[in-house]
């Protein structure tokens, strides 16, 4: 492959990876490789002159933010948390979700006085979010089960991504605010988009082509 013309592109192991590798299939594209990956984490579409590479999502934006990945695609929770230096320049749609703030069922979060906690994974987006309510909270960063936080008294709410609120149901939480809608996003290296501009743009063109043709299939 040459150099200045393949595009490496970083797919957000997990479920973005699949809806993208889907996607890559309705463009005509040979995913064998893709699907049948094994444990490998490098991997090439024949007759693309295309190399994906697959990465947890805050290290695809590392990676397309450092120049080793032209593209990437990664859910827009990751963007607003970690923000970075590269352009967002599509919205894929597929991967779609929120942030919402939930409390225990029947608690009044915006009750009574005195600071709130609020538990999340995500304290950067939960920041922003109280500061544009101009409301001060303490913020207690989780790694695992957020939803274990009002539980143990340790938080007065979470901050996180809901689907479909099944499990804040199961364990007693109820959304009382959406934050902010989430989908997965395409971003492109600030070097890539001028060096490699007609690829990308061709690529970036074809895969919302399909995702166009899909929903006009599915209605």
């Amino acid at each position: 492959m040459s150099e200045n013309t393949t595009i490496r592109i970083a797919l957000t192991k997990g479920r973005l990876e699949k809806d993208t590798v889907g996607l890559f299939g309705k463009m005509g594209f040979d995913t064998t490789e893709l699907v049948e990956k094994g444990r490998r984490l490098i991997l090439n579409i024949p007759g693309q002159n295309i190399q994906v590479v697959l990465a947890k999502a805050a290290d695809v934006i590392t990676y397309v933010e450092l120049g080793a990945c032209d593209m990437g695609v990664v859910g827009k929770d990751t963007i607003l948390e970690h923000g970075g230096q590269y352009y967002e320049i599509a919205d894929l749609g597929f991967g779609r979700c929120r942030f919402a703030l939930a409390t225990k069922e029947g608690s009044d979060f915006y009750g009574g006085v005195g600071v709130k906690t609020v538990a999340t994974k995500y304290p950067a987006v939960t920041r922003h979010f109280f500061e544009s309510k101009r409301m001060d909270v303490d913020i207690v960063k989780i790694e695992g089960s957020v939803e274990l936080a009002p539980l143990l008294k340790i938080a007065d709410g979470i901050v996180d991504i809901v689907e479909t609120g099944t499990t804040l149901r199961e364990n007693g939480l109820a959304v009382i605010e959406d934050v902010v809608p989430i989908s997965a996003r395409l971003i492109v290296n600030t070097v890539s988009m001028k060096l490699k501009k007609e690829r990308i743009e061709e690529l970036s063109a074809a895969m919302l082509s399909a995702l166009e043709q899909g929903e006009r299939g599915s209605v």
